[in-house]
């Protein structure tokens, strides 16, 4: 299962792609806690309250208070 991350920018909630960096995971299986714990370090959003969704096929963190994104997707 091959998983990348995408951090970027958002205007008005929406994901803006001013700026994007991307990080892909090596294959392995990762619960939906441990790819949010790891998207938060790699975005450095560690401590801070997000909102957290899940597509079910990929999961959106959004810090409160920071115009930012994460998306997590994943494909077989």
């Amino acid at each position: 299962m091959t998983i990348q991350m995408e951090h970027t920018d958002t205007f008005g909630g929406d994901a803006n792609y001013c700026w994007c960096r991307r990080e892909t995971l090596p294959p392995g299986e990762y619960s939906d806690r441990q790819l949010v714990r790891r998207a938060k370090a790699f975005a450095g959003f560690t401590g801070l309250r997000c909102a957290t969704e899940n597509f079910g096929d990929m999961i959106r963190i959004t810090p409160r208070g920071i115009c930012q994104t994460v998306f997590v997707t994943w494909s077989d």
